[in-house]
């Protein structure tokens, strides 16, 4: 019984982050983690990897025991061990020692490492953030919403930059620096989002029109996807307001595009002051 309840006690301070002790349990195991990445980036520069490579190591190596520990409780004092071992924290927490293990055996392993910065997840459970994290679903409504204007939209710009990436390989060709199509492509695509890299300029004066032309065009269409997106967002949000009743005769079903209700003629929406 004595040793349920240790578990038990156990249990809620590694897994229950609503507790005071998860709440600390959490936030010592964040510092550590953040610890682990700091000494990754270090050994990731020349002079630091040069002078304390070993001293670095050892102390990775401390960190990869102490994750270690902490997945070894958590597949103690969970009722369900192998549900936890396979759900995302779980995978994630395996990920966190994994790396730290091949890096033993493997030296360039060590830089895998860096994945840690995924349990940093764990901070939306320390700050209690759930209640927050139900905004995203207006997100998630918004992307399925527009998921098909956004296809039409990638696989026009796809058709555009083909088009002008074959013009240009025929316009200013190998000695130019377009030595293929797929090279042509490439620069219509950093043209046409007006990243400009430079590596590849056209040189000739229709070639120079043809770039002018492309970068207009993506001025022009840059912003297609954010409207896109946008107005659904907006539309998914207004959706989720009308869900609500009239303030003033309770009628709960209103057409998306309503601002006022169909039974009482009185606003559905209020603004705020």
């Amino acid at each position: 019984m004595e040793n349920k309840d240790w578990r038990q006690r156990l249990y809620v301070m590694v897994f229950q982050a609503d507790t005071l002790a998860g709440r600390r349990f959490d936030t010592a195991l964040l510092l550590i983690i953040m610890c682990s990445l700091v000494v990754v980036v270090l050994d990731s520069i020349n002079s630091i990897h040069r002078d304390y490579a070993d001293l670095l190591a050892y102390i990775e190596w401390g960190f990869t025991l102490v994750f270690a520990i902490e997945y070894g409780l958590r597949l103690y004092c969970s009722p369900k061990p192998l549900r936890y071992a396979f759900s995302f924290y779980g995978l994630v927490d395996l990920l966190a020692i994994v790396p730290g293990i091949l890096a033993i055996y493997y030296s360039d392993a060590q830089y895998l490492l860096i994945i840690r910065i995924i349990r940093m997840l764990r901070i939306f459970r320390i700050l209690k953030l759930r209640p927050y994290l139900s905004q995203a679903n207006y997100l998630l409504s918004a992307l399925r919403g527009s998921k098909q204007k956004i296809i039409v939209f990638l696989v026009s710009v796809s058709t555009l930059v083909t088009v002008f990436g074959s013009l240009m390989y025929v316009v200013e060709g190998p000695e130019n620096g377009f030595t293929s199509i797929p090279v042509s492509i490439y620069w219509a695509i950093v043209t046409l989002t007006t990243v400009g890299f430079g590596d590849i300029v056209p040189k000739t004066v229709l070639g120079q029109v043809i770039s002018a032309m492309v970068m207009i065009t993506g001025y022009s269409i840059i912003a297609v996807p954010t409207g896109i997106f946008t107005a659904e967002l907006a539309n998914a949000m207004r959706g989720e307001q009308l869900k609500h009743d009239c303030p003033t005769c309770k009628k709960n079903t209103h057409e998306q595009s309503a601002s006022f209700c169909s039974r009482c003629g009185n606003a559905l929406f209020t603004k705020n002051v």
